[in-house]
Order: C-alpha cells, then structure tokens, then sequence
C-alpha cells in the first residue's frame, strides 16, 4: 500500500547517526544521501521505503500528534537491538520490548528519534 514515508528532522546528520544505528538490525541501510535527505532500503529494494528528510519548505521540522511509522522485525531480538539502539543514539523510551495486547504474537518497542519523531519496531513471529 505506501510507497515510501518521510520522516522531518531538523538535524540531517544527527539524524543519519541515529537511523544509521537503529535501521541496521531491521535490515535496512542507507542507500541514498545528500545534505537534504537520506534514503533508507533493504538490500534489493527497488527504492528507499524511509525517507529523513529537512522539510521542503525550508521551515522547522515538527512531529504529528498521533503520527507513528512502525517497522518490520524478522525476530524478538531483533525488537529488542532496535530499542537498544535508539536509547543508546539519543531517542527517547516510548515502550520497552514486549507483547502487546493487539494479539498474541504481537511484540513491539516504541521510541521517539532525537527530533521527537515516533517510530516502533514489530515483531508478529513466535
């Protein structure tokens, strides 16, 4: 269904050190760059699924109340490096590691990027 999402910051390059950290163990790299955008993909990837960008507009970047980008996890360790990471490159605890109430299967971590962007990772495997 979505082709791509773009993620604000106001920082590109804070923001690079942090994705560059918390996208590893999701399996995503970064695949383009540039002083206004960096492109996030999975090997193999057509295109770059995750976009941080500095708003077009030239404006300060600002976060969506009620906003969330939740991605893919292979694995429950997998969760738990993404949380670990992003607590360790400046993002903010929004839910540690564990199952959630959506379904029995369900396990995910929530954290804010250092701009206060909220983005989760998601495991749905046993």
């Amino acid at each position: 269904m979505l082709l791509y999402v773009t993620l604000g910051t106001n920082d590109i390059h804070r923001a690079g050190h942090f994705y560059d950290a918390v996208l590893t163990g999701l399996g995503y790299r970064r695949q383009r760059d540039s002083e206004e955008e960096i492109g996030y993909a999975a090997d193999g990837d057509t295109r770059c699924r995750l976009w941080i960008v500095t708003p077009f507009n030239r404006r300060a970047s600002s976060i969506g109340n009620g906003s969330m980008v939740a991605l893919e996890a292979v694995s429950r360790a997998a969760v738990d490096a993404f949380h670990e990471a992003a607590l360790a490159h400046g993002g903010i605890d929004e839910g540690a590691p564990g199952l959630r109430s959506y379904h029995a299967n369900f396990y995910a971590a929530y954290v804010r990027d250092p701009d206060g962007n909220k983005i989760c990772a998601v495991c749905e495997r046993t």
